[in-house]
């Protein structure tokens, strides 16, 4: 379904570009919808959280910047250098240069950045509201008997993924699944609640967080560390002395090792490209109502139809993929750590 929408969606981007022998560039430049910069803006991040459009104001939360420079610590609201363009020597690097969207010095270096960017604060709000819900489940539990008394409310909600997991590492790690069920769980419930905020288009969701490399690259090396430091010596043995014909040891060995690479590679390459795309297409899916605008009513009331219900069709879907997305990390992460743990 996915690949239909593709095609859909060029050739409803196809037709007014004939009928108008004009880019999505040349819109923009004639004062049209700006659509590249519109979906690059929100899958991207930025020093500020732009939330809506209230007539010709918009409501935008300045973010704190944070930057070590050649001159010292700089610490202000990114309002001061979006709006002035420069500010105590800093500028944010246009269009075309190094480093750009980035804040850089005014010889082009760029500082050591600890800014409170959008996908920072959007990792800070739902690592804090995933804390909740696991405190506000482990209350229930504590409060009440689950032998005798039904879970009722978020623990009704939280105990089928637990119980879910739980199962999924049992198979497949094995007697000594309950060490590593915490991190399953909690990269389980990290990406879901994530993947789930990213779809939701006001704040505080919006955010592309599992859209990013290097949050989807962290979340696998977190994988990579716990299945190389808790391998078991048959791990290691068949990773550098794999039980091969004596010729083939050399190059089996080069193989098993880069193939341990790559599965955290793999796991961040999946997860990240999966959500980026899904964001693009519901992005590139609404945007044909403002590309249309300018092709009259009757073109704009069918497009707008057919950009609405597959837009809505999308966001379902994207549901349904942040949830297998969540679950095939998890899954993988369980097999990894259960190869590892494997006795001879």
């Amino acid at each position: 379904m996915k690949k239909l929408a593709v095609i859909l969606l060029g050739l409803m981007l196809w037709i007014p570009a004939m009928a108008g022998g004009m880019s999505q560039g040349d819109d923009a430049a004639e004062g049209g919808p700006d659509i590249s910069g519109l979906i690059f803006g929100h899958i991207g991040d930025a020093y500020e959280w732009h939330i809506t459009k209230i007539g010709k104001k918009d409501l935008v939360i300045w973010l704190p910047v944070i930057v070590r420079a050649s001159d010292g610590w700089h610490c202000f609201s990114s309002k001061h250098i979006l709006e002035e363009h420069e500010y105590q020597g800093l500028h944010i690097a246009a269009e075309g240069e190094p480093h750009e969207g980035k804040i850089v010095e005014a010889d082009g270096r760029r500082p050591f950045d600890i800014s409170i960017t959008k996908n920072v604060l959007s990792l800070m709000m739902s690592s804090l509201l995933l804390v909740v819900l696991v405190l506000l489940t482990a209350r229930w539990y504590r409060r009440h008997d689950s032998l005798e008394e039904a879970p009722r409310g978020l623990a009704a909600l939280m105990e089928p993924l637990v119980g879910m997991v739980n199962g999924m590492a049992k198979d497949n790690i094995g007697e000594d699944y309950l060490r590593y069920s915490p991190y399953l769980l909690t990269v389980f419930l990290f990406i879901l609640l994530n993947n789930f905020m990213g779809i939701i288009p006001i704040f505080p969701g919006g955010a592309n967080l599992t859209g990013n490399i290097a949050c989807t690259l962290v979340l696998a090396l977190f994988t990579f560390f716990i299945v190389n430091f808790t391998g078991t010596k048959h791990y290691y043995k068949e990773l550098f002395f794999p039980d091969v014909p004596g010729p083939l040891k050399p190059l089996m060995s080069v193989i098993e090792v880069f193939s341990a690479f790559v599965k955290p590679l793999s796991l961040t390459i999946r997860l990240f490209a999966n959500m980026l795309a899904g964001h693009i297409q519901i992005l590139c899916i609404v945007s044909i109502i403002f590309i249309m605008a300018r092709y009259g009513g009757v073109l704009l009331g069918g497009m707008s139809f057919i950009s609405v219900f597959f837009g809505i069709f999308l966001d379902v879907l994207e549901m349904l993929i942040s949830f297998i997305q969540a679950y095939i990390f998890t899954m993988l992460s369980s097999i990894y750590i259960g190869l590892a743990r494997a006795k001879e």
